[in-house]
């Protein structure tokens, strides 16, 4: 592989191993393979003991959230599936598995076989699926691994035929599972959080009497460090730790971690109202401090059902509701938001340099592409850790719109190819996410008029203004709109939340036909990233990241954060207005403006080739609005 640097002063890169997630084709139906087969024969043993004909295997660890520690990846142990959403069912005779939209191709590659069965969530859930089942089966669950919205679902149809196990059926059988992450977890300074834990706590125990809340349960990690002012490294995209926090209404607090992980550094920062306690403390501690008639609140879909269980036997009073944690998150302070603009500068310069690298690499390969970026990536001041596993994507294999690339499906890249990169980062003062098609050669013109179709929804939303109250599905078809003008759609949301050095795929905020009751407020950080795919031939997706301001008028708008230019040469131009011209020539004339000084030759002459001004083609007369963007994109 051949890396070019960004400066002839630049270090050399390094070259790391890229991790194995997906093999792209499989020549046919083949058996269960012998590693699923021979886990999934102990498994059904283990369940003959416990008197159980069915268990469900949820993707979740006991926070439900999107990424797992190697030790809690259950259902990728079992099935070998490796997406970051999915139920599995096992029965007597095969592997029911359930997914949405994301992994629809990927489960069934990952999962070969004719031990499996595949169904679509919206299509198909779990819970419906078992109400056709034999009605005689007892269905087990670790309630640790469930919330109880899903298993609230799951008890409408079995009633007393599901049963709540006290251990975990895979963990007696997974004999070389990996030891839980220790990694210390770290402060996380003022000057990068811009509020302190006394402060967010006084937010919070108002909150919580507003709700009549004697006791928060907060299951949730990032919710936690975000609280506490902590970072962790405990997940491979997200720097948080494994961990619960009981947060009573005078104030007092109680974290639950893992106690090889609290160092005296950590001692000496955290507050004096909070005290650790180690994780296996965490369920017996809720159980001393629940009594009849207090008011408990947790979150439905992200607390243990154990946890609820426990609330109910013990007459509490359960407040379902979003963590008020959760809720106070999403809006960024001012010190975050500079952060966030701040990290999404130097990301830029990453991203350009690549394009321009990539270019002259051709041909090569999926998996030296990934190397690439995060190579550009680690040369930036603060860069902590990938947000996600890099979407590498070359032809076809770009319509899977979560694949990654595996030695068995490393595509190559070449002038004939288009390619999608969609990638992020971590860093000290912010957290990245972007999506750029790129083609280094012509292009078919069922492409371009796919590319120019997911333009023009990209730029109707990235350019809408709307009213205080608006929900996220209430705009959602306003991107969808030049899609279905054509006859096209994709099966994903639009836009979700973005965490300040935390998930990239934050709660609660995000754009999509689902109802989502929430507000789309001032300080939050969404991202816009419409696409098309069409199997076996390529996928398109423009994704930018963009913080909610609000005018003057009183009306919210979407202010770009992310500074990528866009590439022109996959467009039909001269299907573009006036209006939808002239803000892609704003976008990548303000990108060059703020990147020129801090890019290579190669780049700088990559972004006037490719992005800095129309091509020869385009049409000449179009008269242009004003430089309304270069506002919009401000630090």
């Amino acid at each position: 592989m051949r890396l070019i640097a960004a400066s002839k002063n630049a270090p050399s890169f390094a070259l790391l191993p890229v991790g194995v997630t997906l093999p792209v084709t499989i020549p046919k139906r083949l058996p269960m393979r012998t590693e699923s087969h021979s886990r999934a024969t102990l498994l059904r043993e283990q369940m003959k003991r416990q008197q159980v004909d069915a268990l469900i295997v949820p993707r979740f660890d006991a926070h439900q959230g999107e990424y797992v520690a190697p030790c809690d990846a259950r259902l990728a142990w079992l099935t070998g599936f490796t997406g970051t959403a999915g139920f599995a069912i096992v029965t007597p005779q095969t592997i029911e598995m359930f997914v949405d939209g994301r992994y629809s191709v990927q489960v069934t590659h990952e999962c070969a076989g004719e031990g499996f069965g595949f169904h679509h969530l919206l299509d198909q859930a779990p819970d419906r699926w078992l109400a056709g089942a034999d009605p005689a089966w007892i269905v087990g669950y670790d309630a640790m691994l469930l919330p109880p919205t899903w298993a609230g679902r799951f008890r409408v149809v079995l009633g007393k035929r599901l049963k709540a196990l006290d251990d975990n059926l895979i963990d007696s059988v997974w004999h070389d599972r990996p030891p839980p992450p220790n990694a210390p977890i770290r402060p996380f300074p003022l000057q990068l959080a811009g509020r302190s834990p006394w402060q967010k706590r006084d937010d919070l125990t108002q909150a919580m009497s507003e709700l009549g809340a004697d006791l928060l349960i907060e299951t949730q990690p990032d919710n936690i460090a975000w609280f506490l002012n902590l970072r962790g490294s405990d997940f491979s995209y997200v720097p948080t730790m494994r961990s619960f926090m009981l947060v009573r209404q005078d104030g007092s607090a109680q974290l639950f971690v893992d106690s090889g992980q609290v160092t005296d550094e950590i001692v000496d920062f955290l507050p004096a109202w909070l005290t650790v306690h180690p994780l296996p403390e965490f369920l017996p501690e809720v159980e001393r401090q629940l009594a009849t008639d207090r008011g408990v609140l947790l979150d439905p879909d992200f607390t243990p059902d154990a946890v609820s269980l426990r609330v109910e036997q013990a007459r509490a009073r359960m407040l379902h509701q979003i963590s008020p944690l959760t809720l106070r998150k999403a809006i960024k302070n001012p010190v975050e938001l500079a952060g966030i603009r701040s990290c999404h500068l130097h990301d830029g310069v990453a991203l350009t340099e690549f394009s321009a690298q990539l270019e002259q690499m051709l041909p090569t390969t999926e998996l030296e592409a990934e190397e690439l970026i995060l190579a550009l990536r680690r040369r930036n001041d603060g860069f902590l850790m990938s947000s996600f596993r890099t979407i590498s994507a070359s032809g076809a294999n770009a319509a899977m719109c979560h694949y990654a690339a595996t030695p068995e499906s490393n595509a190559p890249i070449t002038a004939r190819t288009t390619y999608l990169l969609d990638s992020g980062a971590q860093y000290e003062s912010g957290t990245t996410d972007a999506t750029r098609c790129l083609a280094f050669g012509p292009v078919s013109p069922a492409y371009r008029q796919a590319y120019t179709a997911v333009f023009k929804a990209f730029h109707a939303l990235m350019t809408l203004r709307f009213p205080v109250g608006t929900k996220g599905h209430h705009i959602d078809a306003i991107c969808r709109r030049p899609l279905w003008d054509m006859g096209m759609d994709y099966d994903h949301g639009t836009g979700h939340g973005v965490g300040h050095s935390l998930s990239v795929h934050e709660r609660p905020q995000r754009i999509g036909k689902e109802v989502n009751d929430v507000n789309i407020a001032a300080g939050m950080i969404l991202t816009i990233e419409p696409g098309h795919y069409v199997a076996g031939e390529f996928g398109i997706r423009i994704e930018n990241q963009v913080e909610v301001v609000q005018r003057h008028d009183g009306f919210l708008e979407f202010s770009n954060l992310t500074l990528v230019p866009i590439q022109l040469s996959m467009l039909n131009l001269d299907d573009l207005s006036p209006d939808q011209l002239g803000w892609l020539v704003d976008y990548n004339q303000t990108i060059r403006a703020k990147l020129g000084p801090l890019l290579s030759a190669v780049a700088l002459e990559w972004m006037d080739r490719n992005a800095a001004a129309l091509p020869t083609h385009s049409p000449g007369t179009r008269s242009r609005p004003r430089n309304h963007l270069q506002e919009l994109t401000e630090a």
